[in-house]
């Protein structure tokens, strides 16, 4: 597989901090992306589950150059009707009785920062002075600032770029028993993802989110929830926690980005009113946060992504898993909701060199970890783009035998 010439030029231009596929792309096309070369390939990694309206939506597109149009940039000194309109319809999403609030910024990880710092905002104004602790979870992923990294149940991570903020603790995700324990008087909120999507897409055992609820509720500490990659329909519904918790039973903070611009940078957090109104004027702020464009994109995004839950959805997502698990040497274990899935491999799989394999096949998909490929695709595919994906993962898995291990490890 040939290394494109922009590689070279990037080097002596660009921080090293990326480890990219060998492949520049120049145009897309709804689930479609092509290269320099012409070659046609199905995106079904959506830009890391971003790209939930597909690539150059014309809706989206029209959005954007209408606005822009109009007014690009204000910062927020001064009142712009579109960050009121979309923060009015993504409250609308969170259902809470008494109503939500949000902040915008451009990312999910200054998304995450704002929870964060609601959190201890809300724990020394109702709970004490010294109550700024988060318990999240081992193997969790909520960003790469120092307050995210931090929060992250990576301790790989760490090291580098230590000290870290303190006051973060985690727990095996999925264990109430030890979420319980690690709640104390310290603690102003748990931070969760609804299901973990860098940990290779892992989903918690049944009664896991409603029993953290009900943890934190008894607690007296808020729920944070991570929707960065589960929000926006990925899932069927349109926040993944939504499967077990809603209405008055939902978490205090839900935290959104990546598919809430369809690639239009912007970043959420909503918090239930009681919690948002702690803050004050210079508590929190950004430049960028909630722009013209970026919440133009957002509500184009939303007009095409709402009318898909949760019928096509949950159809596509079920049809991809069903062909999933059919591919490959003794069936293959497939994790997930709707169209955020990943395909485990095996012991001993190289899910690297599968995932090279099937670009050459025309099908971008990533490794999510080391064994395992994730797989989300934009919202709109259907259900021919899904079949078509499948023989050409197939056939990546057939050109590449030695990368790929029953489960067990054995051949």
């Amino acid at each position: 597989m040939s290394i494109p010439p922009i590689a070279e030029r990037e080097r002596a231009v660009l921080w090293p901090t990326y480890a990219r596929a060998p492949r520049q792309f120049i145009r897309g096309e709804g689930v479609r992306l092509y290269d320099t070369e012409g070659r046609e390939h199905l995106d079904f990694l959506g830009g890391i589950a971003t790209v939930a309206a597909g690539h150059a939506n014309p809706h989206v597109v029209a959005a954007v150059t209408a606005q822009l149009g109009r007014l690009g940039h204000t910062s927020n000194l001064y009142f712009t009707g579109p960050q009121v309109e979309l923060a009015e319809r993504l409250a609308g999403h969170l259902g809470a009785p008494q109503g939500a609030a949000v902040f915008f910024g451009n990312s999910g990880a200054e998304a995450n920062e704002a929870a964060i710092k609601v959190a201890r905002r809300w724990g020394r104004a109702n709970r004490g002075p010294d109550v700024v602790g988060i318990v999240a979870t081992d193997g969790a992923f909520h960003g790469r600032t120092l307050a995210t990294l931090a929060a992250t149940g990576k301790p790989a991570l760490h090291p580098t770029f230590a000290p870290l903020p303190q006051g973060f603790s985690h727990v095996p995700y999925g264990d109430l028993d030890a979420l319980e324990k690690a709640i104390g008087p310290g603690t102003a909120a748990v931070l969760l993802e609804p299901i973990q999507g860098e940990a290779g897409i892992q989903v918690p055992p049944a009664g896991y989110l409603a029993g953290a609820r009900e943890l934190t509720r008894r607690a007296g500490v808020l729920l944070l929830m991570d929707e960065v990659q589960g929000g926006m329909g990925r899932t069927g519904t349109f926040f993944a926690h939504q499967h077990e918790l809603s209405g008055a039973d939902g978490p205090d903070v839900v935290t959104m980005a990546k598919a809430l611009g369809n690639g239009y940078p912007i970043g959420a957090c909503l918090a239930v009113r009681e919690v948002a109104e702690v803050m004050r004027p210079g508590d929190h702020g950004s430049t960028f946060g909630g722009g013209p464009v970026a919440c133009a994109a957002a509500m184009a995004t939303l007009d095409v992504v709402e009318p898909l839950l949760p019928g096509h959805v949950e159809a596509m997502g079920r049809r991809l898993a069903a062909g999933l698990a059919n591919l490959g040497p003794g069936g293959l274990q497939v994790r997930g909701r709707g169209l955020w899935l990943a395909l485990e491999l095996g012991e001993g799989a190289d899910a690297k060199a599968v995932a090279l394999a099937a670009l050459d096949q025309g099908l971008v998909v990533n490794p999510v970890t080391g064994t395992a490929l994730r797989l989300a695709p934009p919202l709109t595919v259907t259900a021919g783009e899904v079949d078509e994906a499948l023989v050409r993962l197939g056939r990546a898995l057939g050109s590449s035998p030695d990368a790929v291990r029953p489960p067990g490890g054995t051949t």
